[in-house]
């Protein structure tokens, strides 16, 4: 990997962090995941539109095919996500367990319908990951409380949402060369119309309360959550997704050290030995 690649992953990988970390101290909410979006069409609407006048770019049938589709996944992910957190589940719990589903997803799918054969590497860091998750949880017993049990669930839903997207998008910006910045606009574009009604019918009036009330919360999401993407999309268009994957998973890391130290959520030693587990059980899966 090269050095502006790994630059381009880990500073994507504190980006990423950065907003789990406001979406759960905020306390989240559909409104506030709308308005997120929302607020994020605008302000990249600029660079979006300079680009596309620059490069000279056409919209496709196959990219906004590319593009709604991967709107629809990611639209799962961030109402699975913040379910995760509105459920009881903590940061440096519900960030680890998601992240480090979506690679250990990815082998058993190789392995079970591809007809694949890992190497040691990637078996012991599927193991790794294991042991990691168990570590993170605590007293396995914790986990009957409903409130527990559900922020697992939905935990695991967000980490099969990584693993779609992330195998759409690699092939979305490689394959067919859709432009980083463009094809996210255009992924959030589509999330925004599937978000807009669906809010205004589940929660009506909070998007605009989440705007009122949590502004600041709404536009930092707004600026970090695309800019981290767009980053690792870069990244993806001239690396290997081999290499990108393990570098990414620092962000598990980064979230386990906002959780434990700006959200005091207990047990730093263990939840910080347990992300440092998965993110290496990661980097065994995508280097094994």
């Amino acid at each position: 990997m090269t050095a502006l690649a790994l630059g381009l992953v880990l500073f994507s990988a504190f980006l990423h962090a950065g907003w789990n970390y406001l979406l759960k101290k905020s306390g989240g909410g559909a409104g506030l995941v709308t308005a997120s979006n929302a607020a994020s069409l605008v302000i990249w609407a600029p660079l979006a539109a300079g680009l596309i006048a620059w490069r000279g770019y056409e919209f496709q049938p196959i990219h906004l095919a590319l593009m709604a589709g991967s709107g629809l996944i990611h639209t799962a992910y961030f109402l699975f996500l913040d379910r995760a957190y509105r459920s009881g589940g903590d940061l440096s719990m519900v960030y680890p367990l998601a992240r480090a589903t979506g690679p250990l997803l990815s082998i058993a799918v190789a392995v079970i319908a591809l007809g694949e054969h890992p190497g040691p590497l990637a078996i012991g860091g599927a193991i790794l990951i294991g042991a990691s998750a168990l570590l993170l949880a605590g007293n396995p017993f914790a986990w009957h409380r409903r409130d527990a049990r559900h922020a697992l669930v939905f935990a695991l839903a967000t980490g099969c949402m990584i693993a779609a997207y992330t195998l759409w998008d690699k092939a979305s910006v490689a394959t067919h060369r859709v432009p980083p910045l463009i094809y996210d606009w255009g992924c959030n574009f589509f999330r925004v119309l599937v978000l807009m009604p669906w809010t205004a019918r589940r929660a009506p009036g909070s998007t605009l309360a989440a705007w009122r009330e949590r502004r600041g919360t709404v536009i930092a999401i707004a600026v970090m959550s695309p800019l981290a993407y767009i980053l690792v999309l870069t990244a993806m268009v001239f690396t290997p997704m081999s290499l990108v994957a393990p570098a990414r998973e620092v962000s598990i890391l980064f979230a386990a050290l906002m959780g434990a130290h700006l959200l005091r959520e207990g047990d730093i030693a263990r939840r910080v030995v347990a992300a440092v587990g998965m993110a290496l059980g990661v980097a065994g899966l995508a280097l094994g």
